[in-house]
């Protein structure tokens, strides 16, 4: 604290009066800035206010996204399941099929082999039964000689 030159009346009065002149200048400049600094905090609280909810809303739509894309993850894993399963009835379906045309494949080449056998035998009887005719017809030739 500054001291005061003595006067008649008391403190000197110019000393005083500077005196509290520089303490309302530096009062006013503290007000002022602590009025500016007030001002400061109020803009920065509004905007963590908005950062916060924008925050918040970032957090949300991450929480969001990340719910769809398992949701889009276990649909695609259904669907996936779904396609093998079809794959498999429409595998089964065709060897199935196969199968069935190769029965009766089977079962018309056994046909076509005994008939076949049935064939050659006739064949080998209307054979024999043409020989024995040519037997007959050479006999009867050499008797009308």
């Amino acid at each position: 604290m500054d001291k005061f030159s003595y006067e008649a009346n008391g403190y000197n009065r110019s000393e005083v009066n500077k005196f509290i002149d520089d303490v309302i200048a530096n009062t006013e400049s503290m007000i002022k800035r602590v009025k500016s600094q007030q001002l400061e905090i109020n803009n920065l609280k509004e905007e963590l206010v908005k950062y916060k909810s924008m925050e918040d809303t970032l957090k949300g739509s991450m929480y969001k996204a990340e719910e769809a894309s398992n949701n889009i993850k276990k649909q695609a894993m259904d669907e996936s399941k779904i396609i093998v399963e079809e794959a498999r009835r429409n595998a089964s379906r065709i060897v199935n099929d196969a199968l069935l045309r190769a029965e009766k494949i089977e079962l018309k080449a056994d046909t076509l082999e005994r008939n076949v056998r049935i064939f050659k035998k006739k064949l080998k009887l209307v054979i024999e039964q043409q020989l024995a005719v040519v037997d007959e017809i050479e006999i009867l030739d050499i008797d009308d000689e």
